[in-house]
């Protein structure tokens, strides 16, 4: 019924609307996908209005969350799951979309119906849901390793053995950009793909300080000590610049969730043939689900107001979450579609999602407040060869005990 109404509106003309929406979307891969959703929500007869903020999500929800409490909001903005506009939403500054939601049937439609758990405050749906994204990926090069003579690592063992040979053909073994949220990525990473569901559990949700300190993180620490060293040579900043080390065969590897997947699309490289994925680093089947989400500002204006519902509407499609997606490389959010056209990654990633092997993200978990120090801790860490994994696990134990 919502969804009649609002194309009745806007054959009348009524609701056509000019949106601006903020978001960090702006590789390759990802503004291929943005473009997708703006294309479907023009042809509402509303107009997408790109608010790309260049850098990190750490450089641009500071500017948006500003913007929204200093009384200049926009009409739509990203964030990613779990805490990070939860302050905004109990301030009263997102308004809720649960009416087109239920109108839709999003919760029988959701793939991972967490993602909806961690759009919801006080039975209200303050967010949509626009993809699953993953961390849990190590990317490699077929070129360098044909290259190198050497095969095709299957887990994380084989690839740590490979760095000698890579070096010695020349190539970077790991890929890894100097911004903190990428150590600190790959090491959650190391977490649940050596240590298992039970350990990053431990850690992560019940924030258990003695198991961080204890004999079980002793060699995840010993995995991150392998991690930056064969990292050492990787002297790039963003993770996209580190996903075109791996394209172009410069690099063995790369620890990056599976958006690096549009970045080989973009250069129309083929999985399985030009690239291999390894899911769990080869070792744990387990993914975290978190991924990315639109929450929509309170507005005064109340044809934006209405236009914000449409967005919504358009932005869980079935034809927008398609062909924003397969640009993307994550995971679409509803279970209801077609697939066919999924490469070997996806097919990977869906058949773990499918046996339910998967664990909430890092970011559902702990506040923002800690992941920064946790992050801070990472770059040090991988960046300071003088820091001792003895150390690096003290000072991360001591965070967790008082992680919020």
């Amino acid at each position: 019924m919502l969804a009649a109404s609002t194309a009745i509106g806007i054959a009348g003309g009524a609701w056509a609307e000019d949106l601006e929406i903020t978001h960090w979307w702006t590789s390759g891969g990802e503004a291929a996908a943005v473009a997708e959703f703006a294309k479907a929500f023009d042809a509402t007869g509303n107009k997408w209005v790109d608010g790309a903020i260049a850098g990190s999500g750490n450089t641009a929800r500071p500017i948006m969350i500003s913007r929204i409490t200093g009384g200049d909001p926009m009409a739509a903005t990203q964030f990613n799951h779990g805490r990070q506009a939860e302050e905004l939403v109990e301030a009263g500054l997102m308004r809720p979309i649960t009416e087109v939601a239920e109108a839709e049937g999003w919760a029988n439609a959701i793939a991972a119906p967490g993602l909806l758990e961690s759009c919801t405050l006080d039975d209200e749906l303050y967010c949509v849901p626009v993809n699953i994204h993953s961390w849990q990926w190590l990317w490699l090069s077929n070129k360098a390793y044909e290259e190198a003579g050497i095969p095709v690592p299957k887990n994380w063992a084989e690839f740590v053995a490979s760095g000698p040979k890579l070096q010695e053909a020349g190539k970077v073994p790991l890929a890894m950009g100097k911004q903190p949220w990428q150590a600190a990525g790959a090491f959650k990473v190391l977490v649940l793909s050596l240590g298992g569901p039970e350990l990053y559990t431990k850690v992560y949700d019940e924030k258990d300080s003695e198991v961080a300190a204890g004999a079980d993180m002793i060699p995840i620490w010993q995995a991150a000590d392998e991690m930056r060293k064969l990292a050492a040579g990787s002297n790039v900043q963003e993770w996209n610049q580190a996903t075109n080390l791996v394209i172009t065969g410069q690099a063995g590897g790369q620890i990056m969730g599976d958006w690096a997947q549009g970045e080989f699309q973009m250069a129309n490289q083929v999985a399985g043939t030009d690239y291999t994925c390894l899911p769990g680093l080869g070792d744990q089947p387990y993914l975290s689900t978190a991924g990315d989400a639109i929450y929509f500002p309170l507005l005064s204006d109340d044809a934006k107001s209405a236009a914000q519902l449409e967005l919504a509407s358009v932005l869980f499609s079935s034809e927008a979450q398609l062909a924003f997606n397969a640009k993307k490389g994550s995971l679409p959010v509803r279970k209801d579609l077609d697939l066919a056209e999924a490469n070997d990654c996806m097919r990977q990633g869906l058949d773990i999602l499918a046996k339910g092997n998967i664990v909430a993200d890092t970011d559902q978990l702990i506040s923002p407040d800690t992941n920064t120090q946790i992050q801070d801790l990472m770059i040090q860490f991988v960046s300071d060869m003088n820091m001792t994994p003895e150390d690096a696990q003290a000072r991360f134990a001591e965070i967790i005990a008082d992680a919020d």
